[in-house]
């Protein structure tokens, strides 16, 4: 039977995750990654530590399955990280991470000439990290800019400068036209750098021939081109009919929702891809699982969790933010987070820190419906909070919306789905590069 991987790229983490035919789940591997390095708003990390990552879960793939089964592979990295290579693929420097927002003054110049459809406006959109580097001569040297995805893909069957639709928004791809838009040149965007843009599923290429020698995979093995972590998590839920939404409560807090049209609006960071015949209409804020980690370990909210009593409020309304700024639902980047008072029982605490996410969540998604979405009419979960019971309650309690937590919430199986779709419509999809 036919094996599908699936790789998942976080920000600390690497997943991995096989399944068959039957898209049963076969195997599973995690890894740690380092932390990336922070200096002020600059968030930088070594693309190096994404590739032995990488190798590393699918050696551990591959002692769980029989290696020759695997037919093809698919990765999903974190959106709008940023990664300048030379012609051989090679970086230039770390990669600038998707939440870096040092490129503040090439944001204002986006927002003169963008549309206002574009995903590419902010000071963290991939577009104002390539010109911040443009600015400073550094992309002159580039062959490529990639995303995080696009270059683990490329190390894995030798092809660079491809991405997929999903990776490319925040570069400026049009979603609507599909084609890099004319208004690129007017903020001196170095289009030789732009990828060459195909849509998620796609062939990239076979296996590198030294890596299938260190897997044991097939020289046949296919790798498919991906997508972005957020929507590799929608994927992953089965989530299909408009008004059907997935919150992804990952480092950060991710909105998706079904819709029949595109929603845009570039103050808030709202941007829209089209998934079959809709349209993914989704934002993010800057609040999420990194802020509870900022206060406690894993091991201590795994310990408080049973304690929480998530059908009494604290009344504590919180804003919890890891840094400061805020992007989506409120626009403000001096927007301060807000965890006083702090009460003496730390259970308490990390209950209104998980009210405040909560409240966060309803105020995005009362966000998206005022800009033309529909309002979720069912939300599933995806992340590392997917599994909290009392936080779910919470958070019904807080939107009035049934929440369920989807047979598979890993970011890594929608790629893992997404390898197998790629792989079986094999013929059409070699089309794209015809």
């Amino acid at each position: 039977m036919a094996i599908y991987i699936g790789i998942d790229l976080g920000t600390s983490g690497c997943r991995a995750i096989a399944i068959d035919e039957n898209t049963t789940v076969c195997a599973k591997a995690i890894t740690a990654v380092p932390l990336p390095l922070r200096k002020a708003n600059h968030i930088e990390q070594d693309p190096e530590v994404w590739w032995q990552a990488t190798q590393r879960v699918l050696k551990d793939i591959s002692n769980q399955v029989n290696p020759a089964e695997v037919k093809a592979i698919a990765v999903d990295g974190t959106s709008s990280t940023l990664l300048l290579c030379d012609k051989q693929g090679k970086p230039l420097q770390h990669a600038i991470m998707y939440n870096d927002a040092r490129a503040t003054e090439q944001a204002t110049r986006i927002k003169q000439y963008a549309l206002k459809r574009s995903a590419a406006q902010g000071p963290t959109s991939t577009l104002a990290k390539l010109l911040w580097y443009q600015d400073r001569q550094i992309a002159q040297r580039a062959a490529y800019a990639l995303h995080q995805t696009d270059w683990v893909s490329a190390q894995l069957c030798g092809r660079f400068g491809v991405s997929d639709i999903n990776n490319s928004l925040k570069l400026g791809y049009d979603p609507v036209t599909q084609e890099w838009p004319e208004w690129l040149d007017k903020v001196k965007t170095p289009r030789r750098l732009l990828p060459r843009v195909v849509k998620p599923g796609s062939i990239m290429g076979t296996i590198r021939f030294e890596l299938t020698e260190r897997f044991n995979f097939p020289i046949t093995t296919q790798i498919i081109a991906g997508t972005t972590d957020s929507t590799a998590s929608f994927m992953a839920t089965g989530a299909s009919q408009p008004g059907e939404a997935v919150t992804a409560l990952g480092s950060t807090l991710v909105l998706k929702v079904l819709a029949e049209e595109p929603v845009f609006d570039p103050k808030y960071g709202v941007y829209s891809q089209p998934i079959n015949d809709q349209w993914l209409v989704g934002g993010a804020s800057n609040t999420g699982g990194a802020v509870l980690l900022k206060y406690f370990t894993l091991e201590q909210l795994d310990d408080m969790t049973p304690r929480l009593k998530p059908a009494v409020s604290t009344d504590l309304d919180y804003y919890p933010l890891f840094s400061q700024g805020e992007r989506f639902p409120i626009n403000d980047p001096n927007r301060k987070s807000k965890t006083l008072p702090r009460p003496q029982d730390d259970v308490e605490f990390f209950q209104g820190l998980l009210e405040g996410i909560a409240s966060i969540e309803q105020q995005g998604y009362e966000r998206l419906a005022e800009l033309g979405a529909p309002f979720p009419s069912k939300i599933y979960t995806t992340g590392g909070g997917a599994g909290n019971e009392a936080w779910t309650t919470i958070r019904e309690l807080v939107l009035g919306v049934p929440i369920s937590v989807s047979a598979h919430t890993e970011a890594a199986y929608g790629a893992a789905l997404l390898a197998r779709k790629g792989s079986i419509n094999i013929t059409a999809n070699l089309k794209s590069f015809q």
